[in-house]
């Protein structure tokens, strides 16, 4: 895969303007130093969303979200980190010449460009047959101005209509110079053949007399197409969508994502329907965090897409009870995703579509609102009602609910809907968990390399495989299940002992060994406290001079050496501005804010952000408050001071806790030494400190 070269890296982000780019986003106001906004990522009322132009750097102080230009751009489009960098480039005119691609390498790049670029001209030209010709106007115009759609949503989506002809759009491509192989490899003209599946050598066009719903990609690329026919035949498929091709992986596309990603993160809540008209409709009335599966069952790269903006997704379904049943399974992926589902269901004979225009925008909002409920909930009631007084059914349903429970991976949220679940159906929750249990094992068993345990109702050690912890508790919440590949990678990647809780569920012990950055257990807080300090310091203000010609870089190096932090990610970080430093260069908290890494990125700016300013009354009245900035040697020597006096105190609790085991006396008389000298270098630093004599920590 081919990279952006550094140098290139830096350019973009020592070019982007920080103030500018999240300026076509919110609407900053200074305010100090500092320029504050709304967040853009959850919905608030006053403003917690801060930029500091100074380091390039914006912070929400209610909803943690942080980083630099390049983060800003990554958390607001949802992209990656290279299409992060694309858009800077392309916003302030940088052209990106990648690092030499293969042959190979190339030749698939342009046969995917080639394929965007056709698919893009096909929009366009149904776009202009739609509002232009004289039967896009009649026919296509008319049908979707019946529908209730305005001219303003037709645009946003970009709706179209193809002729009712055979070769409409492959001869205005060939016209236009676009090479005919294209238009099939994205599905937009067929071949014909005979019986014997060779090629006649005839071509025509896939899509003929229909409204043309472009589908985008999360970048806003045209990678297929849907399309509706018109007529009345029995014997026509009412909807035709692009083939799989190149740039078209239905599975990995939601309908109206592109359009929606920003109201979702907003809402924090992703409204999912079925059909494009559905999404055209509630997007029109001012629900626009709406996406539709396009008719097709859900994927896991569909729902990967929505947990990028939200975690909590609400499934309008029809009135229909066929398609509801239909529906579940792809309901049941959503929780296995971590996804917090919610359900609406329609009167009988509505969809989503239907329903916004016979009650209208007010009325739709209250309906959604007032009649949403958990999908637990709703999956219990329907198919205990389906169930009735039969018992045979009813134990089947009861087991296709628990089925469902299986998949959600918050354990606290799997005991509620046991107890929900045990209430709904009359039955004793001690039952519901021992099935529960066997469910989960039977699941554990038939997976590759299942140890036929894993994930049951309370397992712990010590529980000698009863399903049960050792307290023998049966009400104990579901143990954690095990991490699946996807979220050992996501853990590798992005760290964190909270994010693993969240994922595993209430007890979870897994260490990525690459994560363990960010989650040292066997570190006091202190000690993380004082070398964060230390590394704070060095990030800031490592150009500043402490003495004449010594900078605080070679100053903290010079006083600590090379290796004196002991948590993994800011050891990683000392080193990377050591190596800086021994290149001629100060490390530059501005582009380490920009790193590739998250955790990286997320460090930086956590240690370059602050919530508070001083006042600038209290310099006109002449209050003094220490600023490190003005005295930069004494805000590094009593970081080293305080680091090593964390040390000093470890070591020392090191000696007495041998002193609790037995010695000879040899042994005894020289760890009492060590105390002895532990306790006055401790003193002599609390001194130097000017602290109070003592532990602190």
């Amino acid at each position: 895969m081919a990279r952006i070269p550094k140098e290139l890296v830096d350019h973009i982000i020592q070019t982007a303007d920080i103030v500018e780019v999240v300026g076509d986003f919110v609407q900053l106001k200074r305010k100090g130093q500092n320029l504050w906004a709304p967040c853009p990522f959850h919905n608030e009322k006053s403003p917690s969303f801060s930029v500091n132009p100074a380091k390039s750097l914006y912070k929400c102080f209610g909803c943690g979200k942080a980083g630099g230009v390049v983060q800003f751009v990554m958390d607001v489009e949802g992209t990656s980190y290279v299409e992060a960098l694309k858009y800077l480039a392309k916003k302030y005119a940088i052209e990106i010449q990648e690092e030499e691609k293969t042959p190979q390498q190339q030749l698939e790049q342009n046969e995917r460009d080639s394929q965007f670029i056709v698919s893009d001209f096909a929009k366009n030209h149904y776009h202009r047959l739609l509002l232009n010709s004289e039967e896009g106007m009649s026919i296509g115009y008319g049908y979707l101005k019946e529908r209730g759609l305005n001219l303003s949503t037709i645009q946003t989506f970009e709706l179209g209509y193809s002729l009712d002809a055979w070769d409409d759009l492959m001869k205005a491509a060939e016209t236009a110079g676009y090479d005919k192989k294209y238009l099939e490899k994205t599905g937009l003209t067929v071949i014909r053949t005979d019986d014997q599946g060779k090629d006649t050598g005839r071509r025509y066009d896939r899509f003929r007399g229909r409204v043309m719903f472009p589908i985008h990609n999360i970048s806003g690329r045209v990678v297929g197409f849907g399309a509706r026919t018109l007529k009345r035949d029995d014997k026509m498929a009412k909807y035709l969508n692009s083939p799989e091709s190149e740039i078209y992986h239905k599975s990995d596309v939601l309908y109206g994502l592109f359009q929606a990603r920003q109201a979702i993160r907003t809402q924090e809540v992703c409204y999912l329907v079925e059909g494009y008209l559905d999404v055209l409709s509630l997007y029109q009335g001012g629900i626009k965090n709406v996406v539709a599966s396009s008719g097709t069952s859900l994927t896991e790269g569909q729902i990967r897409l929505i947990k990028r903006y939200s975690d909590n997704v609400t499934v309008l379904y029809d009135g229909d009870a066929a398609g509801i049943k239909a529906s579940l399974r792809g309901t049941d992926l959503l929780l296995e995703g971590g996804l917090n589902v919610r359900v609406v269901l329609f009167p009988d004979g509505d969809d989503p579509d239907s329903y916004i225009r016979k009650v209208g925008d007010q009325r739709f909002t209250e309906y959604i609102e007032t009649k949403s409920q958990d999908f637990i909930s709703f999956k219990t009631t329907l198919v205990a009602r389906e169930a009735s007084n039969d018992p045979v059914k009813k134990a089947e349903a009861i087991r296709d609910v628990l089925h469902s429970i299986a998949k959600v991976p918050d354990a606290i949220k799997r005991q509620v809907f046991l107890q929900q679940t045990s209430a709904t159906f009359g039955i004793d929750e001690q039952v519901l968990i021992t099935e529960y249990n066997k469910l989960v094992k039977t699941a554990s068993q038939k997976a590759p390399g299942g140890s036929g345990n894993a994930g049951s109702y309370g397992q712990g050690a010590g529980s000698a495989n009863t399903g049960f912890p050792p307290s023998n508790n049966p009400r104990s919440a579901p143990a954690p299940r095990p991490m699946t590949d996807e979220e050992e990678a996501e853990m590798l990647m992005y760290g964190g002992h909270e994010a693993t809780v969240e994922i595993l569920g209430a007890g979870a012990s897994f260490q990525p060994s690459a994560a363990k950055a960010e989650a040292d257990d066997d570190t006091p807080d202190m000690l993380q406290v004082c070398e964060r300090e230390v590394l704070r310091l060095l990030v800031l203000y490592a150009g500043r001079e402490v003495e004449e010609e010594i900078s605080v870089a070679a100053y903290l190096m010079g006083q600590l050496g090379e290796n004196p932090l002991q948590k993994p990610l800011y050891a990683e970080m000392w080193e990377i501005c050591r190596q800086e430093l021994l290149a001629g260069r100060f490390p530059d908290a501005r582009l380490l804010a920009q790193n590739e890494r998250e955790d990286i990125r997320q460090l930086i700016t956590d240690l370059a952000t602050e919530r508070y300013e001083i006042s600038p009354n209290w310099r006109t009245k002449e209050i003094y408050v220490f600023n490190e900035v003005d005295l930069p040697k004494l805000a590094c020597d009593n970081a080293v001071l305080r680091l090593n006096k964390v040390h000093v105190q470890r070591e020392l609790d090191q000696c007495l806790e041998k002193l609790r085991h037995p010695l000879d006396d040899v042994e005894m008389f020289e760890i009492l030494g060590d105390i002895k000298r532990l306790k006055e270098l401790d003193n002599e630093l609390a001194g130097l400190l000017g602290t109070v004599v003592g532990r602190t920590a």
